[in-house]
């Protein structure tokens, strides 16, 4: 029997990225915890290097499950985790975010006696026909533990009748992350050399999500728009392009204006965010990291789960069709840097785990 008072359930990129400071947090501590990775994100670019750039050490259990379609890979991942936690006995299960890992950590948690904790709670979209939000609403209705990185997203969850002591203000984890990782990406990362570019003069791309890259119109529409603002501010776009879409992406015709690269590792791109005069991207995460990055940023879709980005001042919906995306990159370009940063002052791993039962007893007891 190998038992640990907290099991951290992981998949993908950015969960490793959230991640990461609760991880370390637990190793400062002497917490016992054991790291499950299910592999869903299986290119290893996108995840065992991130361990090693980010100085973690391997996970203790990695599934390799890979792409499948959504009930394959969740079923499979929920049947690994579940053997898992049976062995390792853990008080404490943690989830991050809205992937098919945390809808699979959930449901395997939640059949066992341990406590089920969701880290970055009550994000809504309010958009039932992304997966994720569907992932999102259940793992916010079944968790014991909802850690919510802003008030906003807190009263998302009591709007829907979630208890106000289930739930917890703890900032996001992202800034912990990023006030760590900058530094190493600035210390480690060439890509400024590597690209041959200059700080503020060139955009940074991520499309990536199903409904922008598994339609060949939309898609071809998206770029469409990235070109528009690449030539109205003459500022080359560097697209590191996501499995996902590059099988699309061969049948398209790709601007000049933008340059497609491989997947870059995670101090790499950070590097490239860094120093963007622009971020247009789909990804939720992404939105976040520019916010508090500094980085003027166009969210590629119709709705986003980070309201506080937009309202912060950092952010604009650009659609997907060219001429809401080059109106939006407008404003951004001339925004004002000087937005407040609304997801925390970095302590959100602390946070986390002062308000989970497992190691708040312990601590107690000690």
């Amino acid at each position: 029997m190998n038992s640990s008072q907290l099991a951290i359930v992981l998949g993908t990129r950015p969960e490793i990225v959230k991640l990461a400071p609760i991880i370390r947090e637990c190793r400062e501590r002497d917490v016992p915890h054991t790291v499950v990775h299910t592999g869903q994100h299986y290119s290893p670019q996108l995840t065992e290097v991130f361990f090693d750039k980010l100085g973690l050490p391997a996970p203790d259990h990695t599934l390799g499950v890979g792409s499948e379609t959504h009930g394959q890979q969740t079923g499979n991942m929920i049947a690994g985790v579940e053997e898992i936690l049976l062995d390792a006995e853990p008080e404490t299960v943690l989830v991050q975010g809205d992937t098919n890992t945390t809808l699979a950590g959930t449901i395997a948690a939640s059949k066992l006696d341990a406590e089920l904790g969701h880290v970055e709670a009550g994000l809504r979209s309010d958009d039932r026909g992304m997966p994720e939000e569907i992932n999102r609403i259940i793992c916010d209705h079944t968790a014991d533990r909802l850690f919510a990185p802003t008030p906003a997203a807190a009263e998302n969850l009591r709007a829907e009748g979630i208890p106000s002591d289930r739930i917890s203000v703890t900032g996001n984890t992202v800034v912990d992350a990023l006030q760590r990782h900058r530094t190493l990406a600035a210390d480690q990362s060439t890509a400024l050399d590597d690209y041959e570019v200059t700080p503020g003069e060139y955009g940074l791309v991520t499309v990536h999500r199903a409904e922008n890259v598994d339609d060949r119109e939309r898609f071809a529409d998206v770029l469409t728009g990235i070109d528009r603002v690449a030539r109205e501010f003459d500022m080359e776009m560097i697209y590191p392009v996501h499995p996902r879409a590059r099988k699309v992406l061969s049948d398209l015709t790709v601007p000049d204006s933008i340059r497609v690269v491989e997947p870059l590792d995670y101090l790499e791109f950070l590097r490239l965010e860094s120093d963007a005069g622009l971020i247009l991207t789909d990804s939720g995460g992404v939105q976040e990291e520019a916010c508090v990055l500094g980085v003027p940023c166009v969210t590629l879709r119709k709705n986003t789960e980070r309201p506080e980005t937009i309202a912060a001042g950092a952010n604009r919906l650009g659609g997907v069709t060219p001429t809401r995306i080059l109106d939006a990159s407008r404003d951004m370009v001339k925004a004002d840097t000087g937005w407040d940063n609304p997801f925390g002052d970095g302590d959100a791993a602390s946070r986390i785990l002062d308000t989970s039962a497992a190691v708040a007893t312990r601590e107690v007891v000690q």
